[in-house]
């Protein structure tokens, strides 16, 4: 079977992120398992070249992962016509500025979330893309997680019957940096440097709402900095200045009420740390990102309201586990297989830039939310 080189710049892959789902889960194991079959039978084999600010970092990078190029130079790598698509998973703010300069260098773009750090750069970004014709996607990694895949198989199988309302729970403790090491980067908690954990999560939460449960129609949300000092990564006392928590109802089509709080300063007692659980007319399951539980109508046990006993009923035991009857690969890889089948022979790709964009506007809604006190209804995304 022929195979095809596909030379990709990767841009931001010594972050954490970056290297560990982009990188090795990603682009080294589809290196490894002999590239990505195309339809006709050939082969696409990515050859990355990693860039970085830093030369010791992404040379070392590179040798660790077997990656025979990399380089400091960006704008040199840009116009290297052998290399057909870019990858972006920098900082926020930068984003949108990257991958304009990629697009008018002719590269294929590809890129983490948010796309931008406003709805007006998301826009501006997507509609060169269309205008460029080139192919553009935007990583929306959960919708590949095994636990969202089997909410999405009982959905379509109608197990819910009629979906009445989702409860999303996501975080766990960031440590503030002073006594035990923070486990995300200062900057996440400024909102100078596109911080926030409204713009980082409400552009998953987007996505996972229309894709599995209904378009989102409005939002109310109420942020809060609960933690207002941190210590950065060279133990230097900070002001941390933007939301690290976030709690949001959604309205939904179909009349699906969606309620997602999301924090950094919240400890974790549940079965994962992001669960959906889902409530249907016939059914109810509760997913993380790899399990997924069940419980049927004729299962639900009949709770009477006693507050002077113990409770009797073990309210854990009633739910039944969807079993792994298929093979779940990792997400971001999954996703990347797509987008290179996207690009080498057009097949079907739906995250595209514009669908990055809803993310950023769902984000900037929320934000607006909060600060006017008040439900504000989705528009249509001009496109």
């Amino acid at each position: 079977m022929p195979t095809r080189r596909l030379g990709i710049i990767m841009n931001g892959v010594t972050g954490r992120m970056g290297t560990n789902q982009h990188l090795v889960r990603s682009i080294v194991a589809i290196r490894q398992q002999g590239g990505v079959a195309l339809a006709n039978g050939d082969r696409v084999m990515p050859d990355p070249i990693l860039v970085g600010r830093g030369a010791d970092k992404v040379e070392r990078l590179a040798k660790a992962y077997g990656i025979e190029r990399w380089t400091t130079d960006l704008d040199t790598a840009l116009h290297n016509r052998n290399d057909e698509v870019f990858f972006d998973a920098a900082t926020t703010q930068a984003r949108a500025g990257l991958l304009a300069q990629a697009i008018d260098a002719g590269k294929h773009v590809y890129c983490e979330k948010p796309v931008a750090d406003t709805l007006h750069h998301a826009l501006a970004v997507a509609k060169k893309a269309k205008a460029a014709g080139i192919k553009h996607g935007v990583v929306q990694d959960k919708l590949f997680l095994p636990g969202l895949l089997k909410l999405k198989m009982l959905r379509d199988s109608g197990f819910f019957g009629r979906i009445l309302s989702v409860r999303g729970e996501f975080g766990y403790w960031v440590f503030e940096g002073d006594w035990q090491p923070a486990q995300r980067p200062s900057w996440n908690y400024k909102k100078a440097e596109g911080g926030g954990i409204i713009l980082d999560m409400v552009c998953h939460w987007r996505y996972v709402m229309d894709n599995l449960f209904g378009a989102v129609k409005s939002v109310s949300c109420l942020g809060a900095t609960h933690i207002p000092e941190r210590w950065d990564e060279a133990d230097r006392r900070y002001a941390a200045d933007t939301d690290d928590a976030c709690y949001a109802t959604f309205q939904l089509e179909g009349g699906v009420i969606c309620h997602i709080n999301s924090s950094w300063c919240t400890r974790v007692r549940r079965d994962d740390l992001v669960t959906f659980h889902v409530d249907g007319t016939l059914g109810s399951a509760v997913a993380g990102l790899q399990s997924c539980r069940t419980q049927a109508r004729v299962s639900t046990p009949r709770p009477v309201w006693n507050p002077d006993v113990k409770q009797s009923i073990d309210f854990f035991a009633g739910w039944q586990e969807v079993p792994d009857n298929v093979a779940y690969d990792n997400g971001f890889k999954a996703e990347w297989e797509m987008f290179i089948r996207h690009v080498c022979e057009d097949a079907p790709f739906k995250w595209t830039l514009f669908e990055g964009a809803k993310g950023v506007q769902l984000a900037e809604l929320a934000m607006r939310s909060w600060k006017e006190r008040r439900w504000i209804d989705v528009p249509p995304l001009e496109v």
